[in-house]
């Protein structure tokens, strides 16, 4: 079992494990996930930039997720914004709707460490709707300590792609209760 999984088990996180940690050391990390989304490509683009509505409020800085924005445009910003304060997450460095959006984004803690991160979302049809390949690439330097970071981090971008999946297909990020 790969630790991953055992820590998205222990951090009570309702996701797919899909993921996998491809590679972690001290200055870099990948992950990488692919799963069909029952959606074609243009609807699930439309719910992946409504980031709003699908990214957990409780991995944002203010606490609501309704304060995410995405602008799908180069340059554009992943920016989280209320009452007077303002965070950039990122910003796009490839939009092209339907099948392709990549972010310059080191999210959360990892803002901090002063780490560059690169995001990838790549769109593509499948039968039964588009196959979604999600790959996060962060490079820093030895004393990051990113091997470190890497089960956390794939935790919790697999917690967001789960809720994005179900927000594709069902217009609900939120996990119906049994």
């Amino acid at each position: 079992m790969r630790i991953s999984v055992i820590v998205a088990l222990l951090m009570g996180l309702s996701c797919a494990t899909h993921a996998e940690v491809k590679e972690a050391s001290a200055d870099h990390l990948l992950l990488q996930d692919s799963r069909v989304v029952h959606a074609p490509p243009a609807k699930l683009y439309a719910a992946l930039v409504d980031i709003g509505h699908w990214w957990s409020s409780k991995h944002t800085f203010s606490s609501d997720a309704a304060h995410l924005s995405l602008q799908a445009d180069a340059g554009g910003c992943f920016c989280e914004r209320w009452n007077d304060q303002s965070v950039a997450h990122g910003h796009v460095i490839w939009a092209n709707p339907g099948h392709l959006l990549r972010l310059d984004t080191a999210l959360g803690p990892l803002q901090d460490m002063a780490v560059q991160g690169v995001m990838t979302f790549a769109l593509k049809p499948a039968a039964d709707g588009t196959t979604l390949q999600f790959e996060y690439r962060v490079n820093g330097a030895s004393q990051s300590g990113l091997d470190k970071l890497a089960p956390v981090v794939d935790g919790v971008m697999m917690e967001q792609l789960q809720r994005l999946q179900r927000f594709a297909e069902t217009g609900k990020a939120d996990a119906g209760k049994p």
